[in-house]
């Protein structure tokens, strides 16, 4: 019985007396200081953010992309339809040049001058939409993280080539998240896509009796009315996105108590410790302090709680200054100090209490404080005369 009380911790008796042995440890939370419950600290999120890990959504990006892809396409409509046609008359001018390419004719010239053309009107067809693209995704991604620069994440980490790292990664909570998304974004689109284009269904049945021109505008009003719809409710998507994407980033980077305080010992240093030398540095300051007692001119007294010792140097200083001042205890030893070298002690509450409160040590005293400061040094140094 008494074996089974002082192993309790480890496990329990039973019935017929036998220990169960088990160990408390193994029910730990967190092996770290508990659960993490406490926000980040503007250290860790630095640290962080050095890391490439920031709270931002890739959707959001996507649907901001999409809604200019076709904006400008609805802008630059006319100047991408005339170089398609530009495109196609080169070609169908040009098609028996091009069936003439054969193995004997073959080379790098021959091909570069026919596809030359077609491909410098291409560039010029898609270059707004890159420059466009291109501007909003940074200014997009500059609002939802800011603007940092770092290599740390591009550079090699042998723990990407884990296989069992990256099988956690495939079957994590995160890619089930981001297969539900892609799903959702998906149906969305496909379902998008197909209202819009049952309300133009009609219209698509008179395209073999339109000109080329016609047939056009007529494809392109549908594209853009469709994609239009699309980047709209993707754009919903992208902001909820980014809502998740802030809250699970906030609830990643939350610390426990014991990484708080270990964090605030590595940058701050142990408060301990801190508070030692708090303490030597007050006692070599106070020590200082009443080696300077005995060279002032007055101690002016509450006369119990404060003690203010002044100087006046007229050859040095332009105003009395305060060598020494304290409060309780390091009063009564400021007072012993000046009694046992001579030093002048005067009662007066109001002028100790504003002396002692606004006036550090060392420092000369306001003006404001001059003409009692200076009724009592007269006092004095008349009696030494």
């Amino acid at each position: 019985m008494r074996e089974c009380t002082e192993n309790r911790q480890y496990g329990k008796e039973t019935e017929k007396g036998t220990l169960l042995s088990y160990r408390l440890q193994f029910f730990a939370k967190d092996g770290e200081g508990g659960e993490k419950t406490e926000p980040a600290t503007s250290k860790k999120l630095k640290d962080a953010r050095q890391d490439g890990k920031v709270a931002k959504s890739k959707e959001l990006n996507a649907a901001f992309d999409l809604m200019v892809l076709f904006l400008c396409l609805k802008v630059f409509i006319s100047f991408v339809g005339e170089n398609l046609l530009g495109m196609f008359q080169y070609i169908y001018g040009n098609m028996a040049d091009f069936t003439m390419i054969n193995e004997a004719h073959m080379n790098s010239h021959v091909i570069a001058a026919l596809f030359q053309p077609v491909i410098i009107e291409w560039m010029l067809t898609v270059l707004p939409f890159f420059a466009f693209g291109f501007i909003v995704t940074f200014l997009v991604s500059l609002i939802q993280v800011g603007w940092t620069v770092t290599t740390k994440p591009m550079q090699p980490k042998l723990s990407k080539f884990n296989p069992i790292s990256g099988f956690k990664r495939i079957f994590s909570k995160d890619t089930l998240v981001e297969l539900l998304k892609s799903i959702v974004k998906v149906g969305i689109i496909v379902y998008i896509a197909y209202i819009s284009i049952k309300d133009h269904a009609n219209e698509l049945f008179i395209l073999f009796d339109l000109t080329m021109n016609q047939a056009i505008g007529l494809v392109g009003t549908i594209i853009i009315d469709t994609g239009f719809k699309i980047s709209v409710v993707y754009l919903v998507v992208g902001i909820a996105d980014y809502a998740y994407q802030k809250w699970k980033f906030k609830d990643e980077m939350k610390m426990t108590k014991q990484e708080v305080k270990d964090e605030y010992k590595n940058t701050e240093g142990d408060p301990q410790i801190k508070g030692r030398q708090r303490s030597k540095m007050r006692e070599v300051s106070q020590r200082r302090m009443m080696q300077d007692v005995p060279k002032a001119d007055v101690v002016i007294t509450n006369p119990t709680h404060y003690a203010v010792a002044l100087k006046y140097d007229a050859d040095s200083r332009p105003a009395p200054y305060v060598v020494a001042k304290g409060e309780d205890f390091l009063a009564q030893r400021i007072k012993e100090a000046a009694r046992e070298n001579g030093v002048e002690i005067v009662e007066n509450k109001p002028l100790a209490r504003m002396l002692y409160s606004n006036v550090d040590v060392g420092a000369d005293i306001p003006p404001e404080l001059y003409q009692a400061v200076a009724e009592i040094l007269a006092v004095i140094f008349q009696k030494r005369q």
